[in-house]
């Protein structure tokens, strides 16, 4: 584990040099695509033609320049439990281990979910599901680690079950083994520009929990949000665009190609990540390395593809290369699409100070003191956005 961190800081080392951007006030001017303006200029002013209509262009538009396309074809998917330990966390909860095993065209990729379910509730329980592109035991529910990545038990005490896939599973982060996994199914994408690589799989194995999860009697299917930091929050904002299950969206500092604006070309560019993670994005994506003011989408449009579901986002203060202005102004430009539904947020036209949280709105955020985590911090602020859009309170 000390060896790959080591490996992925070298890289970030050294693209952060060569391609990095930290300095706000020499950010680019830019003029970002208008979200409610269709391909062929029709001005979007209701629901109807914006999910009709333009909701449609915009996902197609991120699945040929930058994630690759939504997969939702396969022969047929198992859920088999493989561990139930009905006294975790001393009695606090129930631990259940399962394998989802889907097949296509003969072959199969097997992605292990654990699950952990408050037992004082006397019905389905909300849900968290982390995607976890860190340690296997950020997630661990056994009292051996803990970890503020997925503080279980703090989760339960809320009265929150919580599931994580580990992302290695769905396809290994590593440019020359990406393909080692649910890529396996879709060989054909590896040859096309507009293919899936690593996110696409990693949102595509969330997907596949909220399969799960519809057969689960411990879980509320209505009240799940799915999480993720860094690379994990770039995937939980494109599985969320993609599958409108998900009930809400947390990303923590996803920064480039997440929440912050390509064109702000504020910390990590377009050209440094994909010329650090190469195997992240399709191949099309590349084309913009140099000339981003040419692409057709920026990622005020990905949160748009959430709406009218909530989304929120953080950053730090020391996790420049983030872009944590960037990642603010996505969020305040998705506002008119959240308009259309009626959804007003409270964002400020200005990003909040530091540890000063936007809750009570349908397009939450926060800077918070620090460097680049998933903190206890974060999660406390997930908890209480979540009760405020579940519960009102």
């Amino acid at each position: 584990m000390m060896r790959k961190f080591i490996f992925y800081f070298i890289i970030f080392f050294f693209v952060a040099k060569c391609y990095g951007q930290h300095d706000e006030s020499k950010a680019a001017d830019y003029t970002l695509p208008d979200v409610l303006k269709t391909i062929d200029g029709q001005i979007v002013n209701t629901v109807s033609v914006w999910e009709n209509k333009r909701r449609t262009e915009v996902l197609t538009l991120f699945e040929n320049n930058i994630y690759g396309q939504t997969l939702k074809s396969y022969d047929s998917i198992k859920f088999t439990l493989t561990n139930n330990v009905e006294n975790a966390l001393n009695g606090k909860a129930r631990l259940k281990e399962v394998i989802i095993t889907v097949w296509k065209s003969n072959k199969h990729v097997a992605i292990p979910l654990t699950v952990v379910i408050p037992n004082n509730s006397k019905k389905p329980s909300p849900l968290f599901l982390v995607i976890n592109n860190g340690n296997k035991n950020n997630t661990d529910s056994t009292e051996k680690s803990k970890s503020d990545f997925g503080p279980v038990e703090m989760v339960i005490d809320s009265g929150y079950a919580i599931a994580a896939v580990y992302t290695g599973n769905a396809a290994p982060d590593n440019k020359e083994t990406y393909q080692n996994g649910v890529l396996q199914l879709y060989p054909d994408q590896l040859n096309a520009d507009n293919g899936i690589k690593a996110i696409g799989a990693w949102a595509w194995a969330a997907s596949r929990a909220m399969d799960y999860f519809k057969t689960d009697n411990d879980v509320d299917f209505t009240k799940v949000g799915v999480v993720g930091h860094s690379r994990g929050g770039k995937t939980s904002l494109w599985a969320g665009a993609q599958d409108q299950r998900f009930a809400m969206v947390f990303s923590s500092c996803s920064g480039s190609t997440g929440a912050a604006l390509a064109r702000n070309q504020s910390g990590e560019t377009v050209k440094a990540i994909n010329t650090g993670f190469p195997h992240w994005f399709n191949n099309n994506y590349k084309k913009y390395n140099n000339d981003v003011n040419t692409l057709p989408v920026d990622q005020h449009m990905l949160i748009a593809l959430i709406a009218p579901r909530p989304v929120y986002t953080t950053s730090a203060t020391q996790d420049k290369w983030a872009d944590p202005v960037g990642s603010y102004l996505s969020m305040v430009n998705a506002q008119k699409v959240y308009a259309l539904y009626g959804k007003q947020s409270a964002l400020t036209p200005d990003q909040p100070p530091p540890n000063t949280p936007i809750l009570h709105s349908v397009l939450g955020y926060h800077i918070r003191e620090g460097g680049h985590a998933l903190t206890e911090y974060d999660w406390g602020i997930f908890i209480r956005f979540a009760n405020f859009h579940y519960f009102q309170k």
